[in-house]
């Protein structure tokens, strides 16, 4: 089956490329949406230019699209890239966004294509624990909650990481995996990446009366698995 991995560069669509390339799916194209929105309802912001570096950690072609992140119209902006490829469906990593996973299956119901969500309602803290367990070397970009402050910025998620997010979780409600938006990820390496991704020149942001904060990546480069 020839597929197109919905790829926004972070935890979640990278794994549920990791879980369609396991499946011997035919992954043609990564699809990245550009939104000029920072408040985007359906696509990852932060960092989403490095998803082209990603690609070639991987080893697939990146297909980029761009919307001004209205709502309901980016929808369309998404159909609009995926009707032109030679696909017989979708994969995306949709954990617990209804208002996401309803509209990408709409849209493969109008392509006739299917529509796969591998990691819908698993649950999140297992699925941390499987991310650190099969080698994901996933850092925090962005933040967005209280509880979730500029330190955050840049953790990478380890054993000691997804214990401080149970912690936050019991105390404050937010959601483990960050399906609330509450925090937000850029995947440096993974088991199936050819090559890994440094960090070379970062920035901060961190605004504390909104208690929310963004880490961007000025400069990166791929390095060599040894």
């Amino acid at each position: 089956m020839k597929i197109a991995a919905l790829f926004s560069g972070g935890k979640d669509s990278t794994y549920a490329l990791y879980w369609a390339l396991k499946q011997g799916f035919d992954v043609k194209y990564l699809v990245s949406m550009h939104s000029e929105s920072d408040e985007s309802y359906m696509y990852h912001v932060p960092n989403i230019h490095l998803t082209e570096l990603q690609a070639r950690a991987i080893g697939i072609p990146l297909v980029r699209g761009f919307t001004s992140g209205e709502k309901e119209k980016e929808v369309e902006d998404l159909k609009r890239i995926l009707e032109n490829l030679d696909i017989d469906g979708v994969v995306a990593g949709a954990l617990a966004s209804r208002y996401q996973r309803d509209r990408i299956e709409r849209i493969c119901r109008e392509l006739g294509i299917e529509a796969f969500s591998p990691l819908w309602h698993i649950d999140p803290e297992e699925y941390l624990k499987k991310l650190v367990g099969e080698g994901f070397d996933v850092v925090i970009v962005g933040v967005s909650a209280y509880g979730l402050d500029e330190k955050w910025l840049g953790r990478r998620i380890d054993e000691r990481t997804i214990a401080d997010l149970k912690r936050l979780h019991e105390k404050y409600g937010i959601h483990i995996g960050g399906e609330g938006g509450e925090f937000e990820t850029f995947v440096r390496d993974a088991p199936f990446f050819k090559s890994r991704i440094v960090f070379d020149e970062i920035e901060k942001h961190f605004d504390p009366y909104s208690y929310s904060g963004i880490l961007r990546v000025k400069k990166a480069h791929l390095e060599a698995k040894g």
